[in-house]
């Protein structure tokens, strides 16, 4: 069940977000509700509870700009949801977006996944899939039950039907997802690195520990990434190949016998030649 209505900012809670604000895209936000008002309400749920009223579930760059704004409330659509659900219903409006980047739409995968098997239970696909199966006759038309039946058939094919992509690129966002630890994501946050898939995935199949490393080298390299990899996996230097030569050189010498080496240094100019012309 859900309502609209106004609600004073004073009274909502603004939780952790899996997607940081963006000031720049607020700010967007703010100029666009000056010049049309707030064309999508945002989504919150009562926590009556809690410090304030309302807990926000989407809408944080709708809200920041109505902050900047001064305005004193705000219109939104209160649903009835518990913490686990809010997450997801967040990830439902948040994950089709074509504004996100490749590192924000991998957690948000990972975690619709994470939050939906943590809900209700865990996600197989073909036939051990059926005990989830038997579930979904329990099911209403709520944001979460429709993904619970959507990810009855296969998570990756269901989420690929509905980012319009396929379940391997489903399986490489996860797998950043996985791979990245929190110190890392957040070092990349805002890079243009976030928005790379290759070389998140090249960060992603680094060794564990070089993985731990690589948000000191992110910002070492002040989001460079060629020059983050180097600092996390310094190139081979290169032989100079006069010392190649050198080396061939000693070695023939110590192999030669002495009337070779004897023919050598006449050759160089080191001795005399023998009399004759002879070499």
């Amino acid at each position: 069940m859900a309502v609209s209505k106004s609600i004073p900012l004073a009274d909502i809670h603004v939780p952790e977000r899996l997607r940081a604000v963006d000031e720049d895209h607020a700010l967007a936000i703010q100029a666009s509700i000056v010049e049309h008002g707030l064309l999508n309400p945002i989504t919150l749920r009562r926590t009556p509870n809690g410090e304030r009223g309302y807990c926000l579930v989407a809408g944080a760059h709708r809200l920041r700009a109505i902050e900047l704004l001064d305005e004193a409330e705000i219109d939104a659509v209160v649903v009835t949801a518990n913490a686990d659900e809010a997450v997801l219903i967040e990830i439902e409006e948040n994950l089709f977006r074509n504004d996100l980047s490749v590192l924000d739409r991998a957690v948000f995968v990972q975690t619709y996944r994470d939050v939906w098997e943590k809900t209700r239970g865990e996600i197989r696909p073909g036939k051990n899939n059926l005990p989830n199966r038997d579930k979904l006759s329990l099911l209403g038309n709520s944001p979460v039950d429709l993904i619970a039946q959507e990810a009855s058939n296969g998570f990756s094919v269901a989420c690929a039907d509905r980012l319009g992509i396929s379940p391997k690129s489903i399986m490489r966002l996860n797998r950043i997802a996985q791979n990245l630890p929190r110190d890392v994501r957040q070092a990349i946050s805002g890079t243009a690195i976030a928005d790379n898939q290759s070389q998140l995935l090249k960060l992603a199949k680094l060794d564990p520990e070089k993985r731990a490393k690589a948000h000191v080298a992110i910002r070492e390299a002040k989001g460079d990434f060629k020059v983050a990899i180097d600092l996390l996996e310094p190139p081979a230097k290169k032989t100079d190949p006069e010392l190649q030569i050198l080396s061939r050189l000693i070695d023939s010498w110590e192999r030669a016998k002495p009337a070779t080496r004897k023919k050598f240094l006449t050759h160089a100019g080191l001795v005399a030649a023998p009399k004759g012309g002879a070499s």
